[in-house]
Formats: structure tokens, C-alpha cells, sequence
């Protein structure tokens, strides 16, 4: 179980410039795909040997000049539900202003472990001010600057402190995990029910507390996968449904601990910036996909050509990556219920699969002389050999080349595509690698 840390404070704290300072060490290795603006709020931070994720809560406010309170608020209600550890930045320069006592308020009652980080602590002179916050009732305050990075040592290894140790969660090894992702009333519950229709008692709940995702193993009709179910319990104060940041807050967790992530979309709204950000969620966690969209029966028009429209629109929001199953299903009438699992169940056995050396380079060899890498600077690139690396999460291919350094994004993804091509890898993410012969 990954854990998870929330960045909560009012506008203009700094949020955003620690969240990249906790995560940057990662950036560099994850390379920014291009997506969108909202990418920035999710991350993984890795210290002293341990990961965890981070959110940082203040992408999702809408226009920022006249914040609404009550959004904030909401916010950090929805943090505390969902993550292990609330950071609470204020602004040292600032002092406590009403906002922050409103905020800590809601932080004293969710009885969630608590940091109250104080940034823009700049010089010696700033650090008078934090005398100040200790009137907040959260504890010491830890000072940082997030601008040039001083204190987050610090600050890091209080986290790891106060982060729970990772438990295990008890699950068989080599059993596929599906999660069923989308946005609120996508159909999550009622697709969750179908697969596991009444028959409650072939299934095995494995308890979690509410943050925690519930697997429940199904193993009838030649299946035998654990179901990621988030859709679990809800607290008492459910957060108006709608919120974005509520709908991907519930997905990480699911994602993060899944195989292969099924993602349900509504057919009678079509894609929405909302799908598009759990699919970014799914994407920088290297997740297998299948696409789901449900409620196919309110559709009228059910032609061929209504079906390819949509599958082109989800595979134009999708692209680069297009090579994922589309399935349209009906959670009420149970249509195309049975081929979302045969599908899922596939996906996963793509993502496990291996190909021989030899067959590789027969076959991609020929096809790299053919068209080879641009030439740079009148240097000519040649690729020589290529291997699959074993025991990877996904299926990873190194490419060996004489310049690896010239060979560029365009002609990596020519060589995904004629992976793709040559070997059924349906819906699972590639990495293509190209290092020093």
C-alpha cells in the first residue's frame, strides 16, 4: 500500500513550488509527457529508499484570483478523507490569517496526522514569526523554504516519521488486480455488482479501513483476479459529488495498487476533462488500460458508425498512447459485461508477456535498416541489437545503439508502434530504451 500526502493551505503559500520540490527529483526521470495543465498536482516522491505520493490540493481551485473559501474547505475535508498525512503550509511572512485558523480548525477534528509547515522562511529574520502559528493548536511548526529548498531535509524525515510503515496487504502473489476507475456516476458500483452479480458469497472481502481500497477476489467461470474496489465506504460528511479533485483523490489509491485499471466512461456525455485526468493517473503509474463505456443502451444511435466516431474521439484525447481495447457495455442490461473481464484478463497477460531475443531482432532489425534514425549533424545512427529486459512491470525493450544521445522521441515511438505492430501488447504501456552499445 503506497502511502499518501496531502499539501493543503490557502493561495499564494507556495504549494505548488514545494510540491515540485518534494517531486522534482523524480521529474527529471519521468520526462513531462505533454497533458495537461492539472499534471502537475500528482506526484511521487522517493527519500531514503521509501515512496510515497503527493497531491498538491491547490490545482484544483478554480480561478484563483477570487478563491472561494468554501472551495478550500471543501478541499481539505476531501484531503483528510483520503490521504495518511496532511501538509499544512502557511506563510511566514504572512502571519496566522483567518483562513489558516478556519483550515486548522477542520485539521484539529479529522484527528489525521498533522504538519504544520511554515514556507517562505527565507532568512534568520523570518524565523521570529513562527512563535505566532503555535496559537493553531497543530504542534511545532517546521520552517522551510521552498524556493531554494531549505529545511525540506528536514522536513522529509519528519514525514517518513510520521508515515505508517507500508502494510502488506495480505493478497496472493501472481493474481491479477483490476480497478475500476472513472468519474463519480460513471457507473463504478453498478459494473462492480454485475461482475459480481448477488452470488456475495463466492466472494472474499478483504477488510481495509476506509482509506484503504477493498479487494474482493473472484475466482468463478475461469477467472481469478482481485477486484480494487474504492468505491468502498464513504464517510458521514460526503463532499458535494461533483468535485474533480474528489473523483481523482478516490483514484489513486486504486490505481496505484492495480494491474490492470478499467476505465469507465459515460456514454452518454462522452469524454470529459475529468476522464482525461484519471487517465493521466493511469498513465504515470504505467498501468494497463481498458476502456469501458457504459450506459451503451440510453444510446440512440447504436450504428457502426456512431461506434467508430466514439472510439476514434476516446483514441484522439488518449493519443500518443492509442493501442487500448474500447469496450461498450451496460452495467443495467449486463451487456458486454463478460467480455470487459475476458478483455482485462488479457490485457493482463500482455502486460506479463516475454518475446524471445532472436524473434526480436529478426523481426525489428530489418525494419530499423529499412528506416533508420534520422542522421544528426552528419552523424549516422546505428541500433544493433535489441533485448526485452527481464522481470520489469511492464514490458521493456532496449535498443542498443552507437549515439543513443541523437536517437529522439519521434523514432522512439516509431519503434513502440512497430512493436506494437508485431506483437500483440493491446493496452498495456511499452518503455523503449536506447543505451551505449
Amino acid at each position: 500500500m503506497g502511502n499518501l500526502v496531502a499539501i493543503v493551505g490557502r493561495p499564494n503559500v507556495g504549494k505548488s513550488t514545494l510540491f515540485n520540490r518534494l517531486t522534482n527529483s523524480r521529474q527529471a526521470i519521468v520526462s513531462d509527457q505533454a497533458g495537461t495543465t492539472r499534471d502537475r498536482q500528482y506526484g511521487k516522491c522517493e527519500w531514503c529508499g521509501r515512496e510515497f505520493s503527493v497531491v498538491d490540493t491547490g490545482g484544483w481551485v478554480v480561478n484563483s484570483d477570487d478563491i472561494f473559501e468554501e472551495e478550500i474547505r471543501k478541499q481539505v475535508i476531501i484531503a483528510t478523507e483520503e490521504a495518511d498525512l496532511v501538509l499544512f503550509l502557511c506563510d511566514i511572512k504572512n502571519g496566522v490569517t483567518d483562513l489558516d485558523e478556519d483550515v486548522a480548525q477542520i485539521l484539529r477534528k479529522a484527528k489525521l496526522p498533522t504538519l504544520l509547515v511554515l514556507n517562505k522562511a527565507d532568512d534568520g529574520k523570518d524565523l521570529y514569526g513562527q512563535y505566532d502559528f503555535y496559537k493553531l493548536g497543530l504542534g511545532d511548526p517546521w520552517c522551510v523554504s521552498a524556493a531554494t529548498g531549505s529545511g525540506t531535509g528536514d522536513l522529509l524525515d519528519k514525514i517518513m516519521e510520521m508515515l505508517p510503515e507500508k502494510k502488506e496487504d495480505g493478497l496472493e502473489e501472481g493474481i491479477p488486480r483490476f480497478a475500476v476507475v472513472g468519474r463519480p456516476n460513471a457507473g463504478k458500483s453498478s459494473i462492480i455488482n454485475a461482475f459480481i452479480g448477488e452470488d456475495r458469497h463466492i466472494v472474499t472481502d478483504i477488510a481495509g479501513t476506509t482509506r484503504d481500497s477493498i479487494y474482493t477476489r473472484y475466482d468463478k467461470f475461469g477467472f481469478d483476479f482481485y477486484l480494487v474496489d474504492t468505491a468502498g465506504i464513504r464517510r458521514k460528511n460526503k463532499v458535494s459529488e461533483d468535485l474533480e479533485f474528489y473523483s481523482v483523490m478516490r483514484s489513486i489509491r486504486a490505481i496505484e495498487n492495480s494491474d490492470v485499471c478499467i476505465l469507465m466512461i459515460d456514454a452518454t456525455r462522452g469524454i470529459e476533462a475529468q476522464d482525461m485526468n484519471i487517465f493521466q493517473l493511469i498513465q504515470k503509474n504505467n498501468k494497463s488500460l481498458v476502456v469501458a463505456v457504459n450506459k451503451w443502451d440510453l444510446v440512440e444511435d447504436k450504428s457502426q458508425i456512431a461506434i467508430e466516431t466514439f472510439e476514434n474521439a476516446i483514441r484522439e484525447r488518449m493519443a500518443p498512447f492509442r493501442d487500448f481495447p474500447i469496450i461498450f457495455t451496460s452495467a443495467l442490461t449486463k451487456q458486454r459485461i463478460f467480455k470487459v473481464l475476458e478483455t482485462a484478463k488479457q490485457v493482463y497477460l500482455n502486460r506479463k508477456s516475454r518475446i524471445g531475443t532472436t524473434k526480436l531482432n529478426e523481426v525489428m532489425l530489418p525494419i530499423i535498416e529499412a528506416t533508420p534514425p534520422p542522421s544528426i549533424k552528419g552523424k549516422y545512427i546505428k541500433i544493433k541489437y535489441v533485448s526485452q529486459v527481464p522481470d520489469t512491470q511492464i514490458p521493456s525493450f532496449i535498443f542498443y545503439a552507437n549515439l543513443p544521445q541523437y536517437v529522439k522521441e519521434p523514432y522512439r515511438r516509431f519503434l513502440e508502434n512497430k512493436i506494437r505492430e508485431n506483437w500483440t501488447l493491446t493496452g498495456t504501456p511499452i518503455n523503449v530504451f536506447i543505451r551505449q552499445k
